[in-house]
C-alpha cells in the first residue's frame, strides 16, 4: 500500500511539473510573440513598402537622317559601347560629291558677291563725276548761249546800220552825189551785214541747242543715284545668294557627317535591326541604347500610403533577380496616378461607382557606385521600402 501512495504521489509531482513547464513555454511564448508584435509594429509604423515596382531607365533610339547604303556595322546586340562610338557607316559617296558642289558653288556667288560689293564705289563715283562733268557743261552752253545771243544783236544792230546806208547811198547815186563804186561798196557792206547777222542767228540756235542738249545730259547723268541704289541692290542679293550657298555647305556637311552614326552615349545595344548593305531611309530605326548609368525605381504606392513619404527619405531596394540589396532614396512623386496616364483612363458612370484605391508612381534613384558592374536592367522587378521616419 505504501508503495502504491508512493507511485501516486511520484505522477502528481510530476504532473505539476509538467504544467509548470507548459505554463512557462506558453508564458515565454506569449512574451516572444508580443515582443515580436511589437517591433513589427515599430518596424512597419515607419517603413512603407511596396512589391508594385521595377527598375526604369532611358532608352534612346538611333535613327538614320539620311538615306544611303550601309557599308559597315560596328555594334552588335546587348554589347556595351562607349558614347561616341561609331556603330554605323551609310555610304558616304553621294554626300562628299554634294559637298564638293556645293562648296563651288558657293565659291562662285562669293566671287560674283565680291564683283557686285566692288562696283557699287565705281558706280558712285562715275555718277558724281557725270553729274558734275554735266553740270560743267551746261554751264558752258548757256555761256555760249549768252554770247551768242550777244553776237546776234551786235550783227543785227552793223545790219540795220548797213541797210540804212544803203538806202541813202540809194538817193546820192541818183542825185550823182557819190560815185557808183562807193554805192556798189555799201551794197556789198550791206549784205556781208546781213550774212554775218544770219551766222550770228544760226550760232545762237546751235548755243540753244547745246543748251538743251547739255540740260538733257544732266538728267540723265542725275539718274546716277538711282544705278547707285540698283547697284547696291544687286549686291544685297549677291550676298543674299552667298548666305544661300554657305548654308547649302552646312546642310551638305552635316549629311556627310550623318552618314557616320556614333552613339550618343554610353551604353547597352539593343534592338538591332540594321545589317550591312541595307538601304536605309530618314527615320529608321537601327538600333537602340540603354545607358545604364542613369537608372532609377518607379514604384507604385496606394494612395493612402504616401500620406508620409516625402522626397530625400531613405529607401531600400530588394532586386529580385539578385536577392541583394540596394540603398536609394525617393526622388519625386508623380503628377497624377498611374490611372489618368493610361491608354483608356477608367471613367466611372453616375450610379456605378465603385471606390478603388489608386496607385501613385514615385520615382527612386540609386545612390551612386553601387552597380560597377551595370548588372541592373530597366525592367527588373523590385521591393523598395521607404524609412518615413
Amino acid at each position: 500500500m505504501a508503495n502504491g501512495e508512493d507511485t501516486r504521489e511520484t505522477k502528481t509531482e510530476a504532473a505539476n511539473g509538467n504544467r509548470r513547464r507548459a505554463g512557462l513555454v506558453i508564458g515565454v511564448a506569449a512574451i516572444v510573440i508580443i515582443a515580436g508584435g511589437v517591433l513589427f509594429w515599430r518596424y512597419s509604423a515607419v517603413r512603407v513598402a511596396t512589391d508594385d515596382a521595377q527598375i526604369d531607365g532611358h532608352i534612346l533610339p538611333l535613327a538614320a537622317r539620311v538615306s544611303g547604303t550601309i557599308q559597315e556595322v560596328h555594334a552588335q546586340d546587348n554589347q556595351f559601347i562607349s558614347a561616341g562610338t561609331l556603330l554605323v557607316q551609310i555610304d558616304p559617296t553621294d554626300y562628299k560629291v554634294a559637298l564638293a558642289r556645293a562648296e563651288a558653288e558657293l565659291a562662285a556667288a562669293t566671287a560674283g558677291a565680291q564683283g557686285a560689293r566692288t562696283s557699287v564705289p565705281m558706280t558712285s563715283t562715275t555718277a558724281t563725276g557725270d553729274v558734275e562733268t554735266a553740270e560743267s557743261d551746261v554751264a558752258s552752253a548757256a555761256a555760249r548761249l549768252r554770247m551768242a545771243q550777244a553776237r546776234v544783236k551786235e550783227t543785227e544792230a552793223k545790219a540795220t546800220r548797213a541797210t540804212q546806208d544803203l538806202e541813202r547811198m540809194k538817193t546820192l547815186v541818183a542825185k550823182d552825189e557819190v560815185s557808183r563804186q562807193e554805192y556798189d561798196a555799201a551794197v556789198m557792206t550791206a549784205e556781208a551785214a546781213r550774212a554775218e547777222h544770219e551766222g550770228a542767228v544760226a550760232q545762237g540756235r546751235d548755243a540753244e541747242a547745246g543748251v538743251r542738249g547739255a540740260q538733257a545730259k544732266r538728267t540723265q547723268a542725275a539718274t546716277g543715284t538711282e544705278q547707285v541704289a540698283i547697284m547696291r541692290s544687286k549686291a544685297a542679293g549677291a550676298e543674299a545668294q552667298v548666305a544661300q550657298a554657305r548654308a547649302m555647305v552646312e546642310r551638305a556637311r552635316l549629311d556627310l557627317e550623318h552618314t557616320s552614326v556614333k552613339a550618343p552615349v554610353s551604353g547597352v545595344v539593343s534592338k538591332k535591326t540594321v545589317e550591312q548593305g541595307q538601304i536605309v531611309q530618314p527615320g529608321q530605326p537601327l538600333m537602340a541604347i540603354v545607358p545604364l548609368d542613369d537608372i532609377w525605381v518607379t514604384a507604385n504606392f496606394k494612395e493612402n500610403e504616401l500620406r508620409d513619404i516625402r522626397p530625400g527619405q531613405p529607401v531600400n531596394i530588394k532586386v529580385d533577380a539578385y536577392g541583394r540589396d540596394y540603398k536609394g532614396k525617393v526622388d519625386s512623386i508623380a503628377a497624377a496616378t498611374g490611372a489618368r496616364f493610361s491608354l483608356l483612363p477608367p471613367e466611372n458612370a453616375t450610379g456605378n461607382y465603385v471606390k478603388v484605391v489608386q496607385r501613385v508612381p514615385v520615382k527612386i534613384t540609386f545612390e551612386s557606385g553601387q552597380d560597377p558592374d551595370h548588372l541592373l536592367r530597366p525592367g527588373m522587378s523590385v521591393v523598395p521600402t521607404v524609412r518615413t521616419k
